[in-house]
C-alpha cells in the first residue's frame, strides 16, 4: 500500500521583528491606565519573544513619542485612517507570491537537487487574501510548474488549513503513486491591524504574524510518513472563533473560552474513545511526538492539561510560538520541520517515532492527523 510522506518542509518569514513596536503602538489605543496594565501583563506571559511582518513597524520605546508615530515606517496604518480591505488586498497579491517563493527556495535546500522537478500537483492554503487569478496560479507561472499541473486552494480555513491541504497531498498521492504534490501555506496577518480601543479586539493582534511553508508530498519514504486525518466539528463552539471580511480588512474573534472548551473536548474525547475520535482509540502513551499548532500560550495549555501531557512534549510548539508568533495555517508546518531537523540530527534517527498533529480553526473544528518518522 503506497504511503504519503512529507519529505522535505521550508519556511520562511519577512525580515522585519513587529512584536515589541506593534505592541508598543497597540496598547497607546487603549483608553486608561487599567486596561493598560492588562494589555501588558497577558503580552507579558504570551510565550512569544518574536513576531515577523513584511512591513516595518514605526512604533518606538518611548511611550510619548508611540502616541505620535504612525504603526508602520511606510504609512499604510495612518492613525485615524486604516486602509480599505481593496488595499490590503492589493498588497496581498504583491507580497504573498515573494513570500512563499522564498518558502519554496528554503524546501530547495532541504531536499534532493531537482526534487521540485515535475511537480504534479500544488496546493495553496491561505486564509490573509483573495485575489483571482490566485496565489496558486501565480506560484504555478512564476515557478515554472508544468501548464497540466493540478491546482487546488485551500481557503478562509484558518489556523487549522494545513491539516487539510495536506490531506489534499494525502490523497493524491494515495491515488497516483506517481504524484508529486507541493503543498504551500502563506499567511500575512499584518494586513489586518485594526484600530480599537476594545482591548479584547486588540489582544488578537498580539498573537498573529506573516510566514509561509512549503513541503513537497510524494511516495518516496523519506521524512514523515503521513498515517491517517481525522476532522472533528466542536459542537456548539461557532461563535468562539470567527474570522470575516470587514471593510477595513478582516475580522478577527477569538473568545476567551477557546482555551477551555479545547481542553473540554479532548478531555471527553480520551475517556469517551473510539476509533472516530481524535485518539483513534489509542492513548496518550502511543505517541512520541506532538505537533500542536501553536494558536497562543493559553491553546497549548488547554492542549497540554486536556491530554496531559508532559511540558517537555509540547517543547516544539511553543518554541516555534516564542520564535514566530501565531502564523495562522502555516505554523504547524514550523511545528513539524522543527520536529523533523530534531529528529535527523539524532544518532539514532532511523527510530519510527510516532506522532499525533493538531490544530484548531473557526468552526470551531480539531484537524488532526497521525504521522510516523520515517528516518
Amino acid at each position: 500500500m503506497t504511503t504519503a510522506h512529507i519529505n522535505g518542509i521550508g519556511t520562511a518569514v519577512p525580515e522585519h521583528d513587529i512584536h515589541q513596536p506593534i505592541n508598543a503602538v497597540l496598547r497607546t489605543m487603549l483608553p486608561d491606565q487599567r486596561t493598560r496594565r492588562v494589555f501588558d501583563r497577558m503580552t507579558e506571559h504570551s510565550g512569544i519573544g518574536h513576531r515577523y511582518s513584511f512591513m516595518r513597524a514605526g512604533g518606538r520605546a518611548d511611550e510619548q513619542e508611540v502616541e505620535e508615530q504612525e504603526v508602520d515606517a511606510g504609512g499604510f496604518y495612518p492613525r485615524g485612517n486604516f486602509p480599505g480591505t481593496r488595499a490590503r488586498m492589493a498588497l496581498y497579491e504583491t507580497q504573498a507570491p515573494r513570500l512563499a517563493r522564498r518558502a519554496v527556495a528554503a524546501l530547495e535546500r532541504e531536499i534532493p537537487t531537482g526534487a521540485l522537478d515535475d511537480i504534479t500537483h500544488l496546493v495553496v492554503a491561505s486564509c490573509t487574501g483573495f485575489t483571482a487569478p490566485g496565489l496558486d496560479l501565480q506560484l504555478a507561472t512564476e515557478l515554472g510548474l508544468r501548464p497540466d499541473v493540478q491546482r487546488t486552494l485551500v481557503g478562509f480555513m484558518g489556523c487549522s488549513a494545513a491539516v487539510p491541504a495536506l490531506r489534499v497531498a494525502y490523497q493524491a498521492v494515495n491515488t497516483d503513486p506517481a504524484a508529486r504534490v507541493l503543498v504551500i501555506n502563506l499567511e500575512l496577518c499584518s494586513l489586518h491591524l485594526q484600530e480599537s480601543s476594545d482591548l479584547n479586539a486588540l489582544l488578537p493582534l498580539t498573537l498573529f504574524a506573516d510566514g509561509a511553508s512549503a513541503a513537497l508530498v510524494t511516495a518516496q519514504p523519506t521524512g514523515i510518513a503521513l498515517l491517517d486525518f481525522l476532522s472533528m466539528i466542536i459542537s456548539d463552539s461557532c461563535d468562539l472563533m470567527t474570522w470575516h471580511i470587514g471593510e477595513q480588512g478582516f475580522n478577527m474573534h477569538l473568545s476567551g473560552q477557546v482555551p477551555q472548551r479545547i481542553k473540554q473536548t479532548l478531555r471527553e474525547d480520551m475517556e469517551q474513545a473510539g476509533a472516530n475520535k481524535i485518539l483513534r482509540g489509542e492513548q496518550v502513551k502511543d505517541f512520541d511526538l506532538w505537533a500542536i499548532h501553536p494558536g497562543g500560550r493559553s491553546v497549548l495549555d488547554a492542549v497540554e492539561a486536556g491530554l496531559g501531557l508532559a511540558p517537555a512534549d509540547l517543547s516544539s510548539s511553543r518554541r516555534i510560538l516564542h520564535d514566530y508568533g501565531n502564523m495562522s495555517s502555516a505554523t504547524v508546518m514550523f511545528v513539524l520541520q522543527d520536529m523533523l531537523r530534531v529528529h535527523q540530527t539524532r544518532d539514532n534517527h532511523h527510530d519510527e517515532a510516532r506522532g499525533m498533529a493538531m490544530a484548531f480553526g473557526p468552526g470551531m473544528v480539531a484537524e488532526t492527523f497521525r504521522f510516523q518518522m520515517a528516518g
